[in-house]
């Protein structure tokens, strides 16, 4: 089962979500406290539902908030990030050289942020 790990980091607090296998599957932006970022946490659970907007292609359809995009970085790569129903992004992925291993990302949030549970990290 994946984790929400919270930590403090030095310009404030964040959190990763990792999957069952340890790996980071998405990225938090960084928070000024630890409520707003027990706040995201608990939007990205809500908002893990939504579709996935695939802006790789041409003519892509529009989906509505919340929702997953899918693009490609300056680098060429396939990334994610996950907006909220506000449009705010909530977490974001790495880089992928591959499309099919940034959509198994986004599976593996679906799969393991409702239930995940959140535990605080000592660096």
């Amino acid at each position: 089962m994946g984790k929400f790990e919270v930590k403090e980091v030095k310009s404030g607090i964040k959190f990763n979500l990792k999957a069952g296998n340890g790996e980071i599957i998405a990225v938090s932006e960084i928070y000024t406290t630890e409520k707003a970022c027990l706040s995201g946490i608990e939007s990205v659970r809500k908002s893990c539902e939504g579709e996935i907007e695939d802006q790789t292609v041409e003519g892509f359809e529009v989906k509505k908030h919340p929702k997953f995009e899918v693009y490609r970085d300056k680098a060429g790569e396939f990334r994610f990030r996950l907006k909220a129903k506000n449009g705010e992004i909530i977490a974001t992925g790495e880089g992928y050289k591959a499309k099919a291993s940034c959509l198994k990302g986004i599976e593996s949030i679906k799969k393991n942020a409702p239930e995940a549970p959140v535990v605080k990290v000592e660096e």
